[in-house]
């Protein structure tokens, strides 16, 4: 089976199949589906939800609008086994029908599995503009071996997720390294403190080394560089990592580059026009072997 083929055989309904569109909350209902009126209190949150729901000024408007208009759009849940719905999108309008005083909301019930509303779930949520580092990196961690789970090869995985989500596989590769990181190192890279190709390399870590990395950094008041990163990586995998070591590479200080400048009037008056600048480099570069002869040097 080619590649194509099996992307098409796993790609999702669009947003509009699956939501309905805002003239018409209910939507066309998925051929296993519904939309119903369910208690808020009946609609709990996905298991190990990756988006945060935030009461910042986005939400006070969405309850505003909740408030004036009610849930455009349903929400998606399925069913519970141990009674009630697990929403697989629509955290955010959940929260905003609560603070609006609503009782309930529209839900179409979905009959999938795990696998199935992890993907669901994924893809209702990655092309939201405010979504932290940390959140797409766990996202796509979950698609991706929800994916695997489904019997997608990993490099045919990433392929899907790459058109679906508009981002290059190296992106999402990336991205799903980043999962492996604590929640610490994931923080500092959501506040922009560490870079994302710095966290790449500490992913590769242990917890226990990652913890031991995040501790010495904020005893020491100081984000590894690219080259410091790439180091401890290296030395994680050839055994020499301690936190003695990592202190003691931290702690040293790589000599400044130096650069001289001539400028062109300095230059024009030892030098005439004729000369090109690998032949003024090598009458610098002999005049100044000559002086180191004679003891210049020191």
């Amino acid at each position: 089976m080619s590649k194509r083929n099996l992307g098409d055989k796993i790609k999702l309904a669009s947003y509009d199949d699956m939501f309905g569109t805002m003239d018409d909350p209910a939507g066309p209902a998925a051929p296993d589906g519904q939309v119903k009126d369910v208690a808020l209190s009946e609609l709990h949150p996905f298991r190990n939800h990756p988006f945060k729901v935030c009461d910042d000024e986005k939400m006070e408007e969405m309850v505003e609008s909740v408030k004036q208009y009610g849930i455009l759009v349903p929400a998606m849940a399925r069913e519970r086994e141990q009674g009630g719905y697990e929403l697989i999108s629509g955290h955010r309008r959940h929260h905003a029908a609560a603070l609006a005083g609503l009782s309930s909301m529209p839900v179409m019930v979905k009959n999938c599995n795990d696998d199935e509303a992890t993907v669901i779930m994924v893809d209702a949520n990655i092309q939201r503009e405010d979504i932290s580092i940390s959140e797409k990196a766990k996202a796509y961690r979950m698609k991706y071996d929800a994916m695997k789970h489904q019997g997608v090869a990993g490099g045919i995985s990433l392929e899907e997720m790459s058109e679906t989500a508009g981002e290059s596989r190296k992106t999402i590769q990336r991205l799903i390294y980043l999962s492996n990181l604590c929640d610490g190192l994931l923080d500092l890279i959501d506040r922009k403190k560490l870079g994302v190709a710095q966290g790449v390399d500490l992913s590769f870590l242990s917890t226990d080394k990652q913890e031991t990395v995040l501790r010495v950094m904020e005893d020491m008041g100081i984000m590894v560089s690219m080259e410091q990163s790439a180091g401890i990586k290296k030395a994680a995998k050839d055994g020499l990592f301690s936190e003695s070591w990592l202190r003691e590479n931290l702690s040293r200080k790589k000599p400044p580059v130096r650069k001289v400048v001539f400028s062109q009037n300095r230059l024009d008056s030892y030098f005439g026009p004729d000369m090109s600048n690998k032949d003024i480099e090598d009458v610098i570069v002999k005049l100044l072997d000559e002086w180191k002869a004679k003891g210049g040097r020191d």
